[in-house]
């Protein structure tokens, strides 16, 4: 063989070579260890589980709530008294301070007649007394021994009634204070803004032997009692502005908290923070607070409710259909679309329609191109169209999340170089951290995998290499 052959002989081998490398190492790149692109598993989740449109999870400024009749306060009436006149009905409105019912006036005033008459007797009395003790002393005086005696205990006796008398005299002045104030109070007012509710006539008040006569409802038909925990109670204050959430539909309305109850509530049931344990110092007590909402427009008694405390966010979206949060919205140039979960299960680029946009809560509508029965992948750059779809974390071969930057740019990335596929585990079985993965830049990614793959790859390659090139020296000796 001439010289010049044994050159082209190298040339070509080397060649060869070459290529088989390269084309090994963008294989691998591409699918990952050589497996095939279908074999990779994507994370997808139900679009129904997603859709903020019928988002009520509590958050810690949201409340549980109830709508409940208004508070009602009983008036009771002073039984010692006569009553002459019942002023309102049931039914009247009625405001802090007006009169409901009116005292017989002239049994009052016998009654201070007869309290003053009273006085004036044990007063005469007492002056009667004074005058027989003076006259008892001077006849003590000219008294033998045995007299003096009995003069003494005549004296005593008389002075024990008067310190009596005297104690009678001031508790019936007392009384009298109290009947002067009745003549001029001779009535029963409201304490509360309110309705009058279960007016009983004297009759009847005499045949069931209480006190109440009526109650006074608070203004409103009904009121919104929230609960609180301990561990939740940093932003419950009267005076606090509130947003009401149906849970029935889209329905909200603005109020105030009005009061706060600091009175531990009796739980009916178990303590959702107590995990079922019995031990009364693992519980977390529960209190109660009450808001007015500016209408009662669509509330029902009895209807639950959520309770927000107002930070000013927007509740002018009437959200329905399908929202989902902007971040699982990729750009295709200038069409949008979702990786989701094909008829085969495989993961496809489905495309989208974008409806409204919520800015503050960063989500937004889905107009068409999606159902509520759909499942969908968090974008990633990992992700391909033909990949396998799971529900199962478990089995995900790409990550559920994020590893870099999310690709929501004009560019179609898919199939670049910078895509990465992986299983979860080193060449032998060696556990991936993939929280150290997402902390990662895309290169020190590409390191990362080139040290975990790469070496014995290389090893075989530079076997292969040196093999080739030993046969190539042999080629060239001949």
């Amino acid at each position: 063989m001439t010289t010049k052959k044994r050159i082209c002989t190298v040339i070509i081998v080397l060649v060869i070579v070459c290529t088989v490398c390269v084309g090994g190492f963008l294989v691998w790149k591409k699918t990952g260890k050589g497996g095939s692109k279908s074999s990779q598993k994507v994370y997808v989740q139900k679009v129904s589980s997603l859709n903020t449109a019928s988002d009520f999870k509590l958050s810690n400024r949201s409340f549980l709530g109830v709508v409940e009749a208004q508070e009602s306060v009983d008036v009771k009436y002073d039984s010692s008294k006569t009553v002459a006149e019942i002023l309102v009905k049931n039914g009247d409105s009625v405001k802090k301070g007006d009169k409901l019912l009116t005292y017989d006036v002239e049994a009052i005033n016998l009654q201070l007649e007869q309290a003053k008459l009273e006085v004036e007797r044990l007063q005469n009395e007492i002056a009667s007394n004074k005058s027989q003790i003076a006259e008892l002393e001077k006849e003590k005086k000219n008294a033998d021994q045995d007299a003096a005696v009995s003069y003494t205990t005549q004296i005593l006796s008389l002075q024990s009634d008067n310190a009596k008398n005297e104690y009678d005299i001031k508790a019936k002045n007392v009384e009298i204070k109290k009947l002067e104030a009745s003549t001029k109070n001779a009535y029963v007012t409201a304490s509360i803004d309110g309705t009058v509710k279960n007016v009983k006539t004297v009759d009847k008040l005499q045949e069931d032997g209480g006190d109440v006569i009526m109650q006074i409802t608070e203004e409103g038909d009904y009121r919104i009692k929230g609960r609180f925990n301990e561990q939740n109670s940093t932003d419950i204050m009267q005076g606090v502005s509130v947003i009401v959430k149906s849970r029935l539909d889209d329905s909200t309305w603005k109020g105030e908290i009005t009061s706060v109850d600091t009175s531990p509530q009796k739980n009916s049931g178990d303590d959702i923070y107590s995990f079922g344990s019995s031990d009364e110092m693992s519980q977390s007590s529960n209190y109660a607070f009450y808001v007015k909402p500016e209408n009662f427009d669509g509330l029902m008694l009895g209807q639950h409710v959520l309770i927000e405390i107002d930070n000013g966010q927007d509740t002018s979206i009437n959200k329905t259909g399908i929202w989902l949060y902007s971040d699982f919205i990729c750009k295709d140039g200038k069409k949008n679309y979702v990786w989701a979960k094909d008829k085969d299960g495989k993961i496809e680029k489905r495309y989208v329609e974008i409806g409204q946009k919520d800015e503050d809560n960063g989500d937004c509508e889905i107009k068409s191109g999606l159902e509520k029965g759909d499942y969908i992948a968090y974008p990633d750059k990992s992700i391909e169209e033909g990949m396998t779809a799971t529900t199962n974390e478990a089995d995900v071969s790409v990550p559920p999340n994020d590893l870099g930057t999310n690709d929501n740019s004009d560019a179609d990335t898919e199939g670049g170089d910078e895509d990465i596929a992986f299983d979860g585990s080193g060449e032998d079985g060696m556990a991936i951290d993939e929280d150290m993965l997402a902390s990662m830049t895309d290169e020190e990614i590409e390191e990362y995998f080139n040290k975990l793959y790469g070496e014995e790859e290389n090893a075989e390659n530079a076997d292969g290499e040196n093999a080739d090139t030993a046969d190539a020296d042999a080629a060239f000796a001949e």
